[in-house]
Parts: C-alpha cells; sequence; structure tokens
C-alpha cells in the first residue's frame, strides 16, 4: 500500500476556468495547514468564508473553508476543502502554497479514494462504483454505477460470503467435536441445501453480467448487409450527423465506423462496416474481413437490403439476434414480407419503429434483472471461479468433509477478491490510474 504519512491536495472539481474551484486537502497535517491559510477553522461540517492568504500574508484569495475530521470524512482521514474562485492563477497560487508545507504533497491519480479504502471507508466494489458514475453518461450508466457505489453489490457479496464462513464453521465443528453430544452428527440438511440454494443464486446472478457489461460499455449494434444497401446512410441518420461518406459508388465505406448513442437512458455503440460482397480487390477484402469481425463481436445486428433483396440472416460467428431491415422504403415497392421494418434515411420512415425494436431489444435483456449486477470482467471471472467451487463443493458428496470445506473457502476467497476483502494489492495500481488527481 502507498504510504499515508504524507499529506496530499489537489484541485478535486472539474477543468479551468470555471466559476469555482474546490481544492481538497486530506492526512494528519491537513487542519494545521489550512489553519495556517485561513485562520480559525470554522466548526466541523460548517463552511465559513475566509481570507486565504500565504504564510507572509499576502492574499490569494477569499473562499469557503469546510473541515471533516476523521474518521467521518471521505478518506477517513482529517480533510479540508477550501472552496475558491476558479481561476487558473487563482488556484495555481494556492496549490504553489500548499506545496511550501513540509510533509504535503500533491496526490496522485486516485489517491483520495484509495486512501478511503485502506481506512475502510469504501471496498474496491465502491470504488470502480465510483469510477463508473464519474465517467457515466447515459442515465442507465448512473443507476448501476451508483448501486455500485453505494454499496448494493458488496452486500450481496458480503452475504454470500457470510453464509459460506457459517457453512464451513458447521462442517468443522463436526470435524472437530464429531462425538461430543451438542454436536450435530451430520451437516447435511443445514449446510449443503443452502449451499445448493446459494448455487442457484450465485449462477443466476452471473447470467447477468452480459447486461451489467451492456449497461457500463454499450450495447454494440452493427449495421452490415451488402454495399449501396444504404448502412452510412443509416448510420448518419441515428447519429444525427455525417458519421459516414455515402454516394453511389458500391464499396465506399473501407473501415468500421462507431458512433455513441443514448436510447431512453440506455448506451449503444453504433457501427458502421464495408459491405459484404465478393471482390478481388485487396483493401475492400480487408474491411470486409473487418467488418465480419464486428459483426462476431456485436450483441446486435442490424442487417439491411434494399427492398426486393434477401437480407442476410446469418453471419459467421455471430450468435446474437439479427434485425432483417429493408431500405429505401421511399423509392422500392414491395411488401414487408423478409423483413423485420422497412426505413427510409430520406423520408425518415420507419426510423421510429427502429428505435423502439432497440429500446425493446435492451428492456428484453433487463428483463427480471435488478441493478445489483457484475459489469466488469473482472466481476465476471471471479464470480465464474466462486461458484466453479462451490459446484465442486455441492457436487463432490462422495469426497471427505474437509475436502468439501476447502471448496468452500475457496469459493468465499474469490467472492472476497471481488470486494477487496481478500488481499489483492497487484490490482490497485491499475484500478485507481483509471482515476483524476482530486479523486
Amino acid at each position: 500500500m502507498h504510504a499515508t504519512n504524507k499529506t496530499i491536495y489537489a484541485l478535486s472539481s472539474g477543468s479551468l476556468p470555471a466559476g469555482v474551484a474546490v481544492v481538497r486537502i486530506s492526512g494528519a497535517a491537513a487542519l494545521t495547514v489550512a489553519e495556517s491559510l485561513a485562520g480559525a477553522l470554522p466548526p466541523a461540517r460548517h463552511a465559513a468564508l475566509k481570507s486565504i492568504r500565504t504564510r507572509n500574508g499576502l492574499l490569494i484569495d477569499r473562499g469557503l473553508v469546510l473541515t471533516f475530521p476523521g474518521p467521518a470524512s471521505f478518506t477517513g482521514e482529517d480533510c479540508v476543502e477550501i472552496h475558491v474562485h476558479g481561476g487558473k492563477a487563482v488556484v495555481a497560487a494556492l496549490l504553489a502554497e500548499l506545496s511550501t508545507f513540509d510533509n504535503c504533497r500533491l496526490a496522485e491519480h486516485g489517491e483520495f479514494t484509495r486512501r478511503a479504502m485502506e481506512n475502510g471507508r469504501m471496498d474496491l466494489v465502491e470504488v470502480e462504483g465510483l469510477a463508473d458514475l464519474i465517467s457515466a453518461e447515459t442515465e442507465m450508466q448512473r443507476r448501476l454505477a451508483m448501486e455500485h457505489a453505494a454499496g448494493g453489490l458488496s452486500d450481496l457479496y458480503d452475504g454470500w460470503a457470510d453464509r459460506l464462513t457459517r457453512a464451513r464453521a458447521l462442517i468443522e465443528a463436526e470435524l472437530d467435536f464429531a462425538d461430543e453430544d451438542d454436536v450435530p452428527g451430520s451437516v447435511s440438511d443445514l449446510v449443503w441445501k443452502d449451499m445448493e440454494r446459494l448455487r442457484s443464486e450465485l449462477s443466476e446472478h452471473l447470467a447477468g453480467a452480459d447486461f451489467g457489461e451492456i449497461i457500463r460499455d454499450g450495447l454494440k449494434v452493427v449495421i452490415a448487409g451488402p454495399p449501396n444497401a444504404g448502412k452510412s446512410s443509416l448510420m448518419n441518420i441515428l447519429a444525427k450527423r455525417e458519421v459516414a461518406i455515402v454516394t453511389d459508388v458500391a464499396g465506399t465505406t473501407r473501415d468500421v465506423l462507431h458512433v455513441d448513442l443514448n436510447i431512453e437512458g440506455y448506451a449503444v455503440k453504433l457501427y458502421d462496416t464495408a459491405g459484404l460482397r465478393e471482390t478481388e480487390e485487396r483493401v475492400e477484402r480487408e474491411g470486409i474481413r473487418r467488418a465480419l469481425k464486428t459483426v462476431a463481436d456485436a450483441d446486435l445486428v442490424l442487417s439491411l437490403a434494399e427492398i426486393g433483396q434477401p437480407a442476410q440472416t446469418d453471419f459467421p460467428d455471430f450468435v446474437g439476434d439479427v434485425l432483417t431491415i429493408g431500405t429505401k422504403s421511399d423509392i422500392r415497392d414491395g411488401g414487408e414480407d423478409g423483413y423485420d421494418l422497412l426505413v427510409s434515411s430520406e423520408t425518415g420512415s420507419g426510423l421510429a419503429a427502429l428505435h423502439q425494436c432497440l429500446l425493446r431489444n435492451l428492456q428484453d435483456r433487463s428483463a427480471s434483472l435488478s441493478l445489483a449486477l457484475p459489469s466488469r470482467l473482472r466481476h465476471r471471472g471471479l464470480l465464474s471461479e466462486s461458484l466453479k467451487a462451490l459446484d465442486a463443493a455441492v457436487g463432490s458428496a462422495g469426497h471427505g468433509l474437509d475436502i468439501r470445506a476447502e471448496y468452500l473457502r475457496q469459493s468465499a476467497n474469490s467472492l472476497g477478491r471481488i470486494t477487496g476483502r481478500v488481499d489483492v494489492e497487484d490490482l490497485l495500481d491499475v484500478i485507481f490510474s483509471e482515476f483524476c488527481i482530486g479523486k
């Protein structure tokens, strides 16, 4: 862990210039440093307007000062917030003055949050939720991140870990005190039925990981089809700007184009791809290879074809949903046979229905799921490890209780690594590097 003997400081508000800038100070000397800058400090968690001066008496600015004595603070240490005008020169002068104090230095990326974790104010899932909350761009991303940051997911995992611990305790009691009258002769009714229920709960929870990742990272929707099917035109009208070049020349799009959309609070990553056809032209063939690779990684494929032409429904290595769309309905005659939707990028016909189809696809994926969902590959991997060990414990009735108890220990250990209750030092530098300085 990082040494916490030094008091740290940083700009914790947004980029400058701004109306207000918040400089945060945390550590053993935070209150002393703030008193040197602002004089007598206000009572804890009360704001007071103060003159902020250098130790030579030079006025830096007038602003609000708030104190948060530890452990009742964000980091668990003594903390001070100084709210000054958000000019670059003002903030630079304040930070420069802070640098002159002994044992006081500029904070590293995420160091305030890291200290909060090391002092027991947050666990690792809550830390990741806070990082996601800061970067959230859609309503569903905000709600998922808030669930994690507020401890909803941690409470679930801690509850499961407690059940595993109690089960191991009962097993060890039988192993150690099997001859005692006050210890049951069998723990099967007390332990294994609950472990089977826990296995079902964990498995169901893990099944929601796909949707958790979709909320956090966005539903990956790929527009595919032959050249001149209207893929780039649809991309542009959905993006509400000219992302892709549109011409009547076949094979205009060579590379994969991407734009982020917000559909009713859900993040959607929309991709336009090269037209799929047989060709000997080397650059176009590479574009088609990239298109098929993008399709294989998609959550949903919009398969376009001009009305009157068949829309492709099977794609190599793709096993998800395919929505067939007949295009150019303003100039092409034909019924809806063979298509899920008819659209015209020229008139906008059918686009509202497409919007509803995308929304319905997202809602169907979330049916019966709460927002206490795993949302990172790290979560999914450790949950899978925990479930695998629990499967081994429940399914190895022919083995001794000591072996089955060891499987339960492994299962609980994997859950503990999600929240950071078990050693995760190797992960911390990676996770906190995602944070900005000041958080």
